[in-house]
């Protein structure tokens, strides 16, 4: 696969998990607090639904065209502190792998019925903190050297 397919792939992942996430932070969250609770329980059922249809496809092209990325980054992600840009690229990793796994904790949580509203908004904050470091770094990669 070529260079530029697995970068339009990553990024148009991003782009639908990110905008998800930020849909459910920052849209989601407002319109319910203006409709009451009561109201906005079948919203976010659907709107639950719907992302748990879409989100493993998402994810899975993200990770996939990531991983397949940096493979090609694989000589200088094997001496990380060697350089601004892969030392960059690793803490992108490491952020990455820590959104996965606030993903996979979220769906195990809910699976058990305790996916609280309050754990809820935890992960979610995070997630977004996560992601805005993600896409600063993935700027600062090609900008940034040292």
């Amino acid at each position: 696969m070529s260079h530029l397919l697995l970068v339009t792939l990553h990024l148009l992942a991003a782009i639908a998990f990110a905008g998800s996430v930020f849909f459910e932070v920052f849209v989601l969250a407002a319109v319910g607090k203006s409709l009451g609770r009561k109201a906005m329980l079948p919203v976010e059922a659907q709107v639950a639904r719907r992302l748990r249809h879409l989100m493993p496809f998402v994810l899975a092209v993200l990770y996939g065209a990531g991983i397949a990325l940096a493979w090609s980054y694989r000589d200088l992600l094997a001496h990380p502190l060697e350089s601004g840009f892969a030392t960059l690229l690793t803490i992108k990793i490491l952020l990455a792998s820590s959104v996965l796994l606030h993903f996979i904790t979220a769906v195990i949580l809910g699976a058990r019925g305790r996916l609280t509203a309050f754990r809820v908004r935890v992960i979610h904050a995070s997630v977004i903190a996560h992601l805005v470091l993600i896409v600063i770094l993935a700027q600062a990669m090609f900008e940034v050297s040292w």
